[in-house]
């Protein structure tokens, strides 16, 4: 599962930067690689545990 937050990163950046290349934009393009890059990053923050967490556990063993 992890990879295919990777995946979906680079897909989404290569996608974004290729839409911005040339003269004619393709904002769809454009939107469509932002959107799976920010999906990417949002699942791999959602495996970061909180720093308050930690603290409130580390506390409670004390």
């Amino acid at each position: 599962m992890k990879y295919l937050n990777y995946i979906l990163i680079i897909i989404g950046a290569f996608t974004a930067m290729y839409a911005k290349v040339g003269e004619h934009e393709n904002q769809l393009m454009l939107m469509g690689g932002i959107v799976l890059l920010m999906i990417g990053v949002y699942r791999i923050s959602r495996t970061i545990p909180s720093r308050n967490a930690n603290e409130n556990k580390e506390d409670r063993e004390n």
